[in-house]
């Protein structure tokens, strides 16, 4: 099926929704409980998109395992505590649900593949209405984490797509580095939590720095 079907596959956090401050306040909260000083901030930003036990291993000092699946389960409570308390979900960043249907009509296929646990993507997903647009839904639940190739690889063998006919968007160098490894072309998002410096260091095919930018850069790569 090659040359027919494209497909374009999204990073989560960072890219379609900003979840910096669920993510931090999760994480402080994890630490807290497990006696150990909370990660600042901008500590958090650059793990953002790692599978939850290597952000916690990357943030921590050394511990053992099991104290890091304890940090790792706090987390997934607080996070899930935030948002049933707040009744809502992280917000869609500015022009997000434009560009994703206007990638529709024009018959692209969509997905995501997130370090997002499966709970959680189909949380924002569905508070969004968002969840019909997406062929395939790829997590952290369901593949080796980000830069691995799997949750990329396994999107396109949903869809029937090669690697050349499909674009990889998001907002981290994980990002970046998972779409090379499956030979993909990558385009990086600005507003995201890793810098143009960083983006840029990892290759991508084009940077983007608004939703407005993201039909036209994705049809010179694949709705030719």
């Amino acid at each position: 099926m090659s040359g027919r079907l494209k497909m374009a596959v999204f990073d989560l956090d960072g890219t379609l929704v900003d979840s910096l401050g669920h993510i931090a306040r999760a994480m402080a909260t994890a630490f807290t409980e497990a006696d150990l000083a909370p990660p600042p901030v901008t500590a958090v930003r650059a793990i953002i998109g790692l599978p939850l036990a290597t952000a916690v291993t990357r943030l921590a000092p050394p511990l053992p395992s099991a104290r890091i699946e304890t940090i790792v389960a706090a987390y997934k409570d607080s996070y899930h505590a935030q948002l049933v308390a707040a009744a809502g979900i992280e917000p869609l960043y500015e022009g997000a649900r434009a560009a994703l249907d206007a990638l529709a009509a024009a018959d692209c296929l969509l997905a995501v593949a997130t370090g997002k646990g499966r709970r959680g993507l189909i949380n924002v997903l569905e508070g969004h209405n968002l969840s019909d647009h997406f062929i395939s839904l790829q997590s952290a639940d369901d593949a080796p984490g980000k830069p691995h190739p799997a949750m990329l690889l396994q999107a396109l063998d949903t869809a029937g797509v090669a690697p050349e006919d499909a674009v990889m968007i998001g907002d981290t160098s994980f990002d970046m580095e998972m779409a090379r490894n499956a030979a993909v072309a990558a385009v990086a998002v600005t507003w995201g939590y890793h810098d143009r410096r960083r983006l840029a260091e990892h290759g991508p095919a084009a940077a983007i720095d608004n939703f407005r930018q993201l039909y036209p850069t994705v049809e010179s790569l694949i709705l030719r």
